[in-house]
């Protein structure tokens, strides 16, 4: 296996740092616009089976171009999600896999965007499947945490623990702190800010999918391992779209613990425009405002050494076990900051999401997983995946609720 990494920043990094310590690839190119940044992250690894280079992930022809010379088989995008498509593109121009940790974006409904769905995410991935299928390859999409692991717990529960499921329901959540900032965002502040100010998606089984209103229906959950109480609300996310597709169930949701006063920053950001992503003149500069208060915030990969706490991923499914008795079951995963530092350089949250597409590429490699078209996690057998995940020295739990 040989693989392109797009994107040499926080999760990029800490992928290589797990990767390495795994003998299922032959070679890595880690690649970035920043190319001195790519080739630090390659050389940091310390393992001459990874290499760093330049690229223009808004170029599909670059990534094709990539792809052919180095003789890649596997494309990992892990960029802003803006960049899906032409990742995406380029990986099968040039002959190879695809997998990411987030699906192209969406487009609300011009008249009704907080009842009604526009372009959902990864609609532009899935109106091609055809051509996946067709060529021979694999787009596997929504191969992070969330989406990624959530996926995998949600086909877990359908085959080994409930005969009916009645909801499907993502629940993210922390305790992490920041020391020294009063506003610090341990992921991509880009990405946070699409997902959280869009219309959430729900999905039924009695009327399909649709929206709501941007923080709706907020619920405290009780999250496992010492982290506790924690306020969630309805999020736009990668899951929704997927588990329906190859999960039975009578209800999707996505609810993330943001916190009041994260909430709070989010939708002043809106309010004055500053989550825009077209460009505005400043002082003869063209400049996107959304990508200004990135630059303006501390990058999420320094984080670390002032970071303490722990963050959780899970899935909570409700409905019908087995045993023809109703279930309440949340599925999750727990790192702790102290931990991921301490034994990969990484804070918690990009390790916690790097992770799991270095499984799947471990899956995919030995055969333990394959196929061809765009798939979601929940399209293959999630035990091997959850063995492999406890076998990497993270394992994952089932709390009765």
């Amino acid at each position: 296996m040989r693989i392109l990494l797009v994107g040499a920043g926080g999760v990029g990094s800490a992928f290589c740092a797990i990767a390495a310590r795994r003998d299922f690839f032959e070679r890595i190119v880690v690649c970035d616009y920043d190319e001195v940044q790519a080739r630090r992250v390659a050389h940091e690894i310390g393992d001459d089976r990874f290499i760093g280079a330049r690229v223009d992930a808004s170029s599909s022809e670059a990534i094709a171009h990539l792809v052919r010379e180095h003789g890649i088989t596997h494309v990992m995008n892990a960029v802003d999600p803006r960049f899906v498509m032409p990742i995406f593109n380029g990986a099968i121009a040039g002959g190879a896999d695809y997998l990411d940790m987030a699906m192209s974006l969406s487009r609300r409904h011009p008249e009704k965007p907080y009842e009604l769905p526009g372009v959902k995410l990864g609609d532009e991935q899935f109106a091609v499947e055809a051509d996946w299928q067709a060529a021979g390859r694999l787009a596997l999409v929504g191969i992070g945490v969330e989406p990624g692991l959530s996926d995998v717990f949600a086909r877990y529960a359908a085959d080994h623990l409930f005969s009916e499921i009645d909801e499907l329901g993502t629940r993210d959540g922390s305790n992490l702190t920041v020391q020294g900032y009063e506003f610090a965002p341990s992921f991509s502040i880009w990405t946070t800010i699409e997902e959280c100010l869009n219309p959430p998606v729900i999905w039924e089984a009695d009327r399909g999918w649709f929206t709501t209103e941007p923080f709706s229906e907020p619920e405290v959950f009780d999250f496992p391992d010492g982290i506790g109480p924690v306020e969630c609300v309805n999020v736009e996310h990668e899951e929704v779209l997927l588990m329906p597709r190859w999960v039975k169930c009578r209800r999707a949701t996505f609810k993330y613990g943001l916190g009041a006063e994260f909430i709070d920053v989010l939708k002043t950001l809106h309010k004055l425009g500053l989550d825009r992503t077209e460009k505005v003149s400043v002082g003869g500069q063209m400049v996107s405002p959304r990508d200004v208060v990135a630059a303006c915030l501390p990058n999420p990969a320094t984080l670390g050494p002032r970071m303490t706490g722990k963050t959780c991923a899970g899935l909570w499914a409700t409905g019908t076990g087995t045993d023809g008795q109703p279930r309440s079951t949340y599925l999750y995963h727990v790192v702790d900051n102290e931990w991921s530092m301490a034994e990969y350089g990484h804070q918690c949250v990009v390790w916690q999401t790097a992770i799991n597409p270095v499984v799947a590429l471990e899956l995919l490699a030995d055969g333990t997983w394959s196929g061809s078209g765009v798939l979601g996690p929940e399209a293959f057998d999630p035990v091997p995946f959850l063995e492999l995940l406890t076998a990497y020295g993270s394992p994952w739990g089932i709390k009765e609720l």
